[in-house]
């Protein structure tokens, strides 16, 4: 309860410190600064966890009424938000996924199909991973509640547990499942939460639309190559003793064969779910439908047809949470710009690279984005604290703010890589202690040298060649 204390005050402290302490800029007014305030103690919040998440954005939400003079109304228009329906419909609906077991079915089809060597049980599951990625938008509903049980039973069979056998397979397979989890959240916008958050403060700041469709096109050839490369990048510093896997195969085709064909509740979510990804295309290019739209249109058909209950959808925790972390912590970026906070921040930043060519300040600032991840145990934390005013401040110098927005958009997951405590997801599979934290660290370090080489170099160039810059 102490230590609870002293947090809270720390959050006190730094208000004061950014209010009263640090100049204000002439072009933000005292309502602006105080909303700045407001703000990094927020961030302060989410990082330090006095209270959980959700309840420190409801506090900071409180505040902006309370302190920063925003009218009620005003402090909830985040939580009408589209992008944040977004999340909460497809998580509601990834709860049905899961729950059918249609998700486990589509692990072990790809695990009886390539997983008979212990490189193709990691490919196998980043397949997994990468297909429930379409449309779950969270890494941990995927990794850690889905494909990790899985990898876990297959380690079991090999007798490769924590501890002294978990090198015979477990510690590959555990490594390789959590690195390409972050290359799969870069390879579609609604794998993750936090993207459908940046893709509405991309058109909020620099009036670029992501969509399903886009973002998919503009990721697609750097998303292939780091998807065939990493799991072998990873099998190479941390080869395990068994190479050959069988069982595994055996294993799935023994599960596929429990479980039956697909009827009843899980054919109807597997319909919603070919719907959902249809029709998020289509929404690129019909106007009337929304991509909205679509979403509530699936969990329709989910609640009608009894595929998932409103009990279930209430119980889906994680979802709630998550819609009053985003709508709060919307509300209050979209202060920030309309206050000019986040534009003077940027031209400070942009006044240190005057006259220095565009694409080498992008390079950089993707770069210092990329490490600064150690510093922040959230994306979406991290984001916020830097998402907007990078993207103001390279657009303000020359650069093509479609490939700003993209280029930071994909860095913000793959950066997730690079630690043990870089998303909710990898503590879940850290403590378990199939790796350890030398390992974790020095493959994650790895891994980000060799996804920034494919996602900034063929990245770049590929999104030349896609006219967007």
């Amino acid at each position: 309860m102490l230590a609870k204390r002293r947090r809270l005050l720390l959050l006190v402290a730094v208000y004061l410190i950014v209010v009263y302490l640090l100049p204000q800029p002439d072009a933000v007014d005292a309502q602006g600064w105080r909303i700045t305030g407001i703000f990094f103690a927020t961030i302060a919040g989410l990082m330090l966890q006095p209270l959980p998440g959700s309840q420190v954005v409801l506090l900071g939400v409180t505040m902006l009424v309370l302190v920063g003079g925003v009218p009620m109304a005003e402090a909830l228009d985040g939580y009408s938000a589209t992008a944040v329906w977004m999340v909460l419909t497809a998580m509601l609906m990834s709860r049905a996924l899961r729950d059918c077991g249609l998700a486990r079915r589509i692990a072990l089809w790809f695990i009886r199909a390539i997983g008979k060597t212990s490189l193709g049980l990691g490919y196998a599951l980043h397949l997994t991973d990468a297909t429930l990625a379409t449309g779950v938008p969270s890494i941990t509903a995927r990794s850690a509640s889905i494909v990790f049980p899985i990898a876990r039973s297959i380690s079991s069979l090999y007798d490769s547990e924590p501890g002294e056998t978990a090198k015979r397979l477990g510690t590959f397979l555990m490594t390789c499942m959590y690195q390409t989890s972050v290359v799969a959240s870069a390879m579609f916008f609604y794998s993750s939460a936090a993207n459908l958050l940046l893709g509405q403060i991309a058109l909020d700041v620099a009036g670029i639309e992501v969509t399903w469709t886009s973002w998919f096109v503009a990721g697609l050839v750097p998303g292939i190559v780091s998807s065939l490369a990493v799991p072998y990048l990873v099998i190479r510093m941390l080869p395990p003793e068994v190479t050959h896997t069988p069982a595994a195969s055996q294993f799935a085709q023994t599960e596929l064969d429990k479980l039956g064909p697909i009827r009843g509740v899980e054919a109807t979510v597997l319909a919603v779910f070919i719907f959902l990804i249809g029709a998020w295309v289509a929404s690129s290019y019909v106007a009337w439908l929304s991509a909205g739209l679509v979403a509530f249109l699936g969990l329709s058909v989910l609640f009608v047809t009894g595929a998932l209950t409103w009990n279930a959808a209430l119980g889906e925790r994680s979802a709630w949470d998550v819609y009053v972390w985003y709508g709060g912590l919307l509300t209050m970026g979209g202060l920030l710009n309309e206050t000019g906070v986040t534009t003077v921040f940027a031209t400070w930043i942009g006044a240190w690279f005057v006259g220095v060519p565009w694409f080498v300040v992008l390079i950089g600032t993707l770069i210092i984005y990329f490490y600064t991840h150690y510093f922040f145990a959230s994306t979406t934390v991290h984001a916020l604290a830097l998402y907007a005013p990078f993207i103001v401040m390279l657009i303000g110098i020359g650069a093509p703010p479609a490939v700003v927005v993209y280029s930071l958009l994909f860095i913000n997951n793959l950066q997730a890589g690079i630690t043990h405590y870089g998303t909710t997801t990898s503590p879940v599979i850290f403590i378990e202690g199939y790796v350890s934290l030398a390992d974790w660290w020095r493959v994650g370090f790895a891994a980000s040298l060799l996804n920034l080489t494919i996602w900034l170099a063929l990245g770049i160039a590929w999104w030349k060649v896609l006219g967007l810059w």
